[in-house]
């Protein structure tokens, strides 16, 4: 997979040198990103209010909150639920105004110990397979791109999966660090360890085809831009662009599986808050049916715009800061190169 110096054969730079790269890129993306994650989290987490007899129950993807009513619902109408989202402007406006503007980036710190980690094993994982492909195996063609991708994602995922539980509570619901401590402990203690891993699955179903689907897109972009402009390596702005579209396409096509995954992963914080008694939590195609019979196609897409807005964007910044890394690294290893010469 690489030369006696530790070089890979196609992109000319160390496996470390890989990894810096790619944890600089997811420094910068998770800043720039977090505001538009917690948005769509809320989004796709909300719930209409529920009115049952005596008591006031309603969920609005922050908090669950129940209310004994003596006189019935109408003891509710002081209360207008100001954090009920109808869009992601919005939630933007909401949020800001009613929890200030450092809310936007709530679980930034697990964001940053989960996706620093996560797009080092990524992305490092991704080219190693890669070049191993065709290289080492002699594979050429679209398939390469493919096939790494979603095994490079397989992996990452199921190492990062604790932490993207952790990180998708906090942002579903405004936890301390005591409380979100105390609420893991609890999952462990009833579910055991596994519990950590709740929203793999659906996880897994999203991301592996989004991988895939990502660099399949990524390549063919890349090369058709390399192509059309008559050079031999991509700019950083021929990276940007083919990022944002491969991240838009993929992050369409796999929606309803994190709308799926969000809905998975808050249902023990919803039954511990309101002391229910823990039950098997639902497989992936009872959520989805269950998100079909509720809210039709469209509960499948919730969180579309902030998805979207957040993704395309996202995979540019990644995708082009990792190659400007990438390419400081080979110029680099040339004139030590030329120095040792």
């Amino acid at each position: 997979m690489g030369d006696r110096t530790g070089l890979s054969p196609a992109s000319g730079i160390t496996p470390v040198q890989q990894m810096v790269a790619s944890g600089t890129g997811a420094l910068f993306t998770s800043l720039f990103v977090t505001p538009l994650d917690v948005v769509k989290i809320r989004l796709q987490a909300q719930k209409t209010p529920f009115y049952q007899g005596k008591c006031f129950l309603y969920c609005n993807g922050l908090m669950d909150h129940v209310y004994v009513c003596e006189n019935g619902t109408s003891c509710t109408s002081w209360y207008k639920t100001p954090t009920h989202f109808r869009g992601t402007l919005d939630a933007f406006v909401k949020i800001t105004r009613n929890e200030g503007v450092r809310s936007l980036w709530s679980g930034l710190p697990p964001t940053l110990v989960m996706a620093v980690p996560a797009t080092v094993i990524y992305f490092t994982c991704y080219d190693q397979l890669r070049d191993f492909l065709r290289y080492g195996m002699g594979y050429q063609g679209s398939q390469v791109p493919l096939v790494a991708g979603g095994l490079a994602r397989l992996g990452a995922v199921t190492v990062i999966s604790p932490l993207e539980l952790v990180r998708t509570k906090m942002q579903s619901r405004q936890l301390s660090y005591a409380e979100l401590r105390v609420c893991i402990q609890s999952a462990v203690a009833q579910d055991g360890w596994l519990s950590l891993w709740r929203g793999w699955g659906p996880t897994i179903l999203r991301d592996v085809p989004f991988s895939a689907l990502y660099w399949f897109n990524y390549e063919l972009v890349k090369a058709q831009l390399c192509q059309g402009y008559r050079v031999h390596e991509a700019t950083f702005s021929m990276s940007f662009c083919a990022g944002a579209i491969s991240g838009a396409v993929a992050a369409v096509m796999t929606l309803p599986f994190d709308v799926v995954k969000t809905r998975r992963q808050i249902e023990l914080g919803e039954m511990e808050t309101l002391a229910v008694v823990a039950k098997k939590p639902s497989s992936t195609l009872m959520i989805m049916r269950r998100i079909w019979a509720e809210a039709g196609y469209r509960g499948l897409f919730a969180g579309f715009l902030p998805r979207v807005i957040k993704v395309a964007p996202a995979c540019a910044v990644m995708i082009s800061t990792y190659e400007f890394g990438k390419a400081f690294f080979q110029n680099l290893n040339r004139e030590r190169e030329l120095q040792g010469q």
